[in-house]
């Protein structure tokens, strides 16, 4: 009898235990994607996506954050607010996740970042918008570089080279219209006069019409601000207008894509671009070069396919993350507190030093100013 005890305590005894130690196999952190995977900012997106999952699997395979392992649950926009709006509130309400990374561009992100402050759930996305991160949101952070940034190294480079007039060309949305607020407003510091103002719609595909008119305005350049196909348009069209002033594009085309798309007019076009470019021509004492080294060969080896800065932001993104999740125990704000006291973390896309008044965290070194020659990239001193 008392034997048959013994037996029946010790059955209690692992049907009580194994629960719990499932429950602790199972206590993973979760963390949400929203990307722009497929439609017209794929080539945003897919190698975001791409490098978000290979750098969550690399964090598993080294241990995870503290023993727990991470999963990432990623949902397509498509590009489309609207869906990057139902993929929030899946990850938020349905998949409860401790932390998103994303979404691709400017308009979807500003879609989604009432619904993640609400919910207080940190938000680290891949888009450049100033109006992401300005004024700061407690709960929103960055890793691509500003247009306020973008447009100071572009005001730059056409100070150095004796451009004082300028046209502008902008994309219709909100990525546009905020790349257009800073070439307005940082024009007079840097001795610029715009003398031309047009838009462009995103799915437009000609731009001629625009492109006269600056031309007869009698610009030094051009500055296009948009992400693909548009710009690809504008720098077609502008070759078969002979338009033979420089062409300048902002950090939204600095991916092969553009150059794929642009083919032969790609070449001359001038845009500010993250280091990832052009990572053999830096200087070995540059401290990004090891990073970028360590990303290029990982993804290009995993993907076969070509690096991109914009894969570089969910790289930034990921790792940014491990750091504000050691020592968290998954606590969401614990998270965000982590996130904002983050300093000296050299990424792909340049050191980021967050601030309670600064979430995107980068300087103007984490620009270098690019022209394509022979449908390649060169770096401008």
């Amino acid at each position: 009898m008392k034997q048959k005890n013994l037996v029946v305590a010790i059955l209690v005894t692992i049907l009580w235990i194994l629960p719990v130690s499932g429950g602790m196999a199972a206590n993973v952190y979760k963390i949400g994607g929203i990307f722009s995977v497929t439609g017209r900012a794929s080539f945003l997106g897919d190698p975001e996506k791409k490098t978000m999952e290979m750098m969550v699997e690399r964090i598993n395979a080294a241990g995870g954050i503290d023993g727990h392992m991470l999963e990432a649950v990623i949902y397509d926009s498509e590009g489309d607010p609207a869906k990057a709006v139902s993929a929030v509130n899946k990850l938020i309400h349905k998949d409860k996740v401790i932390a998103i990374i994303g979404p691709s561009t400017t308009p979807t992100t500003l879609a989604v970042v009432n619904f993640t402050k609400r919910a207080n759930v940190p938000l680290i996305s891949c888009a450049a918008g100033i109006k992401i991160t300005t004024p700061v949101d407690p709960w929103v952070f960055k890793t691509a570089q500003s247009d306020l940034l973008a447009v100071a190294a572009v005001y730059q480079q056409m100070k150095a080279a004796g451009i004082k007039k300028i046209g502008i060309l902008t994309v219709s949305n909100a990525y546009g219209e905020s790349g257009k607020k800073q070439l307005l407003d940082q024009a007079e510091k840097f001795g610029i006069q715009v003398v031309l103002n047009e838009s462009f719609g995103a799915k437009d595909t000609d731009t001629t019409t625009q492109l006269a008119k600056i031309k007869a305005a009698g610009p030094d350049a051009i500055v296009c601000w948009g992400t693909n196909p548009g710009p690809a348009v504008v720098a077609k069209n502008a070759k078969q207008l002979k338009i033979d002033i420089p062409l300048y594009q902002s950090h939204g085309v600095g991916s092969p894509k553009f150059i794929e798309l642009a083919g032969d007019a790609a070449n001359g076009n001038i845009l500010p671009t993250g280091k990832i470019l052009v990572t053999s021509l830096l200087d070995d004492s540059d401290p990004q070069k090891k990073v970028l080294e360590d990303y290029q060969n990982a993804y290009e080896n995993k993907f076969s396919g070509n690096v991109s800065g914009f894969g570089g932001y969910a790289y930034d993104a990921v790792n940014l993350l491990a750091g504000a999740l050691k020592d968290s125990n998954g606590d969401k704000e614990k998270i965000r507190d982590n996130l904002e006291a983050t300093k000296g973390y050299v990424g792909a896309t340049g050191e980021f030093n967050f601030t309670p008044q600064d979430h995107n965290g980068l300087s103007p070194d984490a620009f270098v100013m690019v022209e394509i020659k022979d449908g390649t990239w060169t770096l401008l001193k």
